[in-house]
């Protein structure tokens, strides 16, 4: 059995025909030549952009060049309402000193520090289960997103999702998905700004987050100024200074910094987390190594991470085939030359995790479930030049370390109380804002 992905275009590639067979969904409408190509050029009225699948384009971009290929101004427009100017969509300077806070705060990776609270937020949800596991197909992905949020507000904010403002930032979210998921489109075709307006719903939703944020920041506030605040992620981002500048966050910045945290560190790990268990569904055999894993090393102690390799190297595959940031695009700040190609001051280039990690020339087998082919030479090879669900280079994802724990320790506790099967029907991923199953992603638990 083939993980299930969408049937592309046949046949080379153009806007026009891109916007021609766009049916609400960015994967199936590409070109199936991306598979196989190194790069692809796209000309149109708004857009000279280039997909760039060749590691060492996508080596100078984000790990040799990355000032001269800034994130796409029109990629961030989408995500301006909720994030503001955060370091996820910034550039420049105003990135720079962003980041210098934030790599300070996760120094070390802060998993350690954070274990307690996965543990917690992993039980909470085996426990929320429970009523589930009578054999009867659910859809997994808002169980996935419980969860996820439950990680992120007990990690930053010292607080369950059961809060009453967590659980209102987490439904308003939920809403906010819904009103504007296709924040991508404008930025894969470089429209101009009349094109990509923002609808009245998506903003409202995203006020109403950056209002509940505002709140939580302004009671850490007080507990910071009184002394009684927790030793969390968000005292430390918060009380932590610009070695350069010597400055903290303002009450700005740190929402759209929280707002970000949010995004991803919520919907990314949600996405992974719901496709991670469907493929345990479908591959029954890892699924019960990851059981027997677990029976033998699941425990509240930060050490049973380093025994936890089934689980860890599935949720990696699970990555791999269903990168939760499935596209993304930089632009060329000079004119540049791309494999023999002139690329103006401007162009749009898309890096797709979805296809580099799917990549014909790159992968064995690219298109099966194989957790075990990191353990292969091809698979280190292209763990180092071709695999990034979490980015690459200075611009990472400085939280790729707590995923890659927060993950695999969910994944264990559910495997160890639960079987999982396998829907009626395969989920179809799609690109929202980050890739999910169009219809859900459905799965059977049962008690072991």
């Amino acid at each position: 059995m083939i993980p299930p992905k969408p049937k592309s275009r046949k046949g080379k590639g153009s806007v026009w025909r891109f916007i021609r067979d766009f049916r609400g969904d960015i994967l199936s409408a590409q070109s199936d030549r991306l598979y196989r190509a190194w790069m692809a050029e796209f000309r149109g009225p708004f857009v000279h952009s280039f997909t760039c699948n060749d590691p060492k384009l996508i080596d100078m971009i984000l790990r040799r060049r990355p000032m001269d290929f800034p994130k796409s101004p029109r990629m961030a427009a989408g995500l301006q309402p909720l994030l503001g100017n955060s370091s996820f969509i910034s550039n420049g300077a105003t990135w720079k000193h962003q980041r210098r806070i934030i790599d300070l705060a996760f120094e070390g990776g802060r998993t350690r520090e954070a274990f307690p609270a996965m543990w917690d937020a992993a039980n909470s949800a085996v426990a929320r289960l429970e009523p589930l596991a009578d054999g009867t197909e659910i859809d997994i992905e808002p169980q996935a997103a419980h969860v996820a949020a439950d990680v992120i507000f007990r990690s930053l904010f010292s607080i369950p999702i059961e809060d009453q403002t967590a659980a209102q930032v987490f439904s308003s979210f939920r809403e906010h998905q819904d009103a504007q998921p296709m924040v991508n489109l404008g930025g894969l075709l470089a429209l101009p700004q009349w094109a990509r307006m923002h609808n009245r719903r998506a903003k409202a939703s995203a006020r109403r987050i950056r209002d509940l944020i505002r709140d939580l920041i302004a009671r850490r506030s007080d507990e910071i100024r009184d002394g009684t605040a927790p030793a969390d992620l968000a005292t430390r981002i918060m009380t932590t200074p610009d070695p350069v500048t010597k400055k903290c966050f303002t009450d700005r910045e740190m929402i759209d910094e929280v707002a970000t945290f949010f995004l991803a560190g919520h919907e990314t790990s949600a996405s992974a987390l719901a496709w991670s268990l469907y493929l345990l569904a479908e591959y029954p055999e890892w699924q019960e190594k990851i059981a027997v894993e677990a029976n033998q090393h699941l425990a509240p102690d930060f050490a049973c991470m380093k025994d936890l390799l089934v689980a860890r190297a599935v949720f990696r595959e699970a990555l791999r085939l269903y990168p939760p940031v499935a596209m993304t695009v930089r632009e060329c700040r000079h004119a540049e030359t791309l494999r023999d190609r002139k690329a103006p001051a401007g162009a749009q280039l898309v890096l797709s995790p979805w296809h580099l990690h799917r990549h014909e020339r790159l992968w064995e087998r690219p298109d099966d479930f194989d957790p075990g082919r990191w353990d292969t030479p091809n698979g280190r090879k292209c763990q180092r030049e071709a695999y990034m669900p979490f980015s690459m280079g200075s611009r990472a994802c400085p939280g790729a370390g707590f995923a890659m724990i927060e993950g695999p320790l969910i994944l264990a506790a559910i495997v160890a109380r639960y079987r999982i099967d396998p829907p009626s029907t395969p989920p179809i991923p799609i690109m929202r804002l980050t890739l999910r199953g169009k219809n859900g992603i459905h799965l059977r638990l049962q008690k072991r």
